[in-house]
């Protein structure tokens, strides 16, 4: 766990995390060891390990709301909560008083060789999420590489994946800290599917743009 002004910031593996202070929010819930009850839950997109119907029945209530990727609104049933809202790149919501923009999510050059297309096409609005709480903005890039909707968005804290494959190396997320701008950087998208810690500790040896925080698996 680590705390940033208040906010208890957890790594539950992969993309998926738990952030705390006044409420409870999961990013990409997958493969979580135990129940617990959300405000709020942040859908990148309608990939198996980011929209994962066993793990919102852990954590999904008639309290929660979820704001997904627009593929996904019509995938999430089964499950109790308040309400669901689809958002698209370039969109803005507020939810219990915090502000979620949807900032694009797609791949460049990282490339299904079966159908000749990116694992993470731009055209599908895959997104990742810039979420404002009590003053404190953290950005969740989603599965993407560096692209140029991330510039400058200067961030609080940056959650950006490492591994490579179907998302940036970590040669390539340090490029795009630099460019993202963040105060803390945190590794994602490893140990899991594909990558490993040797990805998440050569991403911290690179950055020399902010502070890198490497948080152990609960």
């Amino acid at each position: 766990m680590f705390e940033y002004k208040g906010l208890k910031i957890r790594w539950h593996g992969h993309d998926t995390f738990s952030v705390e202070s006044d409420v409870r929010i999961f990013f990409d819930p997958y493969k979580l060891s135990k129940q617990s009850e959300a405000d709020l839950i942040l859908i990148s997109h309608d990939h198996f390990d980011h929209l994962s119907l066993e793990d919102l029945q852990k954590i999904s209530t008639i309290k929660t709301t979820i704001v997904a990727a627009k593929e996904c609104v019509n995938k999430i049933t089964g499950i109790a909560f308040k309400e669901k809202i689809g958002i698209a790149p370039g969109e803005e919501k507020t939810v219990n008083g915090m502000r979620i923009r949807a900032i694009s999510a797609y791949n460049i050059d990282k490339i299904n060789h079966d159908t000749k297309k990116p694992f993470h096409p731009k055209e599908d609005n895959k997104i990742g999420f810039l979420v404002n709480i009590n003053g404190i903005v953290i950005y969740h890039t989603g599965d993407s590489d560096l692209i140029p909707e991330m510039s400058n968005l200067r961030p609080d804290i940056l959650l950006i994946p490492v591994s490579g494959t179907y998302v940036m190396t970590n040669k390539e997320a340090a490029k795009a800290t630099e460019i993202i701008k963040p105060k803390i950087a945190i590794p994602m998208h490893y140990g899991t599917i594909v990558g490993t810690e040797r990805d998440a500790t050569e991403f911290k040896n690179l950055v020399k743009s902010c502070e890198v925080q490497i948080l152990t698996k609960e």
